[in-house]
């Protein structure tokens, strides 16, 4: 996680909406599990979908395709990427150190202020990351469905019942 650490602080000084999904997020809620890269989705909006391109890449990463990073920006791009070249994430890494790998959706499979909305806040160290609500993690992995996938929403299921069950009580 600490390879990670400063990349959320440079997201939260920069104000970045996003939230973790995927791999991460699920260590996140208590299931440990492998994951090496970050999946975000992030506010589509141009205006911040520009601004998190600018972090980025003030930080230090690039598109791991030969794309204009600056073009994510574009709604319109954005779709001909996934129609075109049925890209679901957009890549950047980190040349200096190719464990540092940013996965940004193309499109949002939930609107991004619903999965915002639901979402939680994680302190891990001294950096507070944003992270999908457990209900949204688990549809997010059905979607995906592949056999990782449905191993960590049995996983999850079982978060969410022990979590259910110790506020009931």
């Amino acid at each position: 996680m600490a390879i990670f650490a400063p990349l959320f602080d440079a997201l939260s000084k920069s104000n970045i909406r996003y939230v973790v999904v995927s791999g991460l997020a699920t260590v996140l809620h208590g299931y440990p599990r492998l994951t090496v890269d970050i999946d975000l989705m992030v506010d589509l909006a141009h205006e911040q979908a520009e601004k998190v391109i600018s972090t980025l890449t003030t930080f230090g990463l690039v598109p791991q395709l030969p794309l204009d990073p600056t073009a994510f920006a574009n709604p319109q791009t954005r779709q001909t990427w996934n129609r075109e070249k049925n890209m679901q994430v957009f890549s950047m890494i980190d040349p200096q150190n190719p464990l540092r790998i940013v996965d940004l959706f193309v499109e949002n499979p939930i609107p991004f202020e619903d999965i915002w909305g639901r979402s939680i806040t994680v302190q891990v160290d001294t950096v507070s990351i944003r992270i999908a609500s457990l209900v949204d993690l688990i549809h997010l992995k059905r979607l995906a469905g592949r056999p990782q996938d449905l191993l960590n929403i049995e996983q999850l299921e079982q978060i969410q019942k022990q979590r259910e069950g110790a506020t009931d009580g």
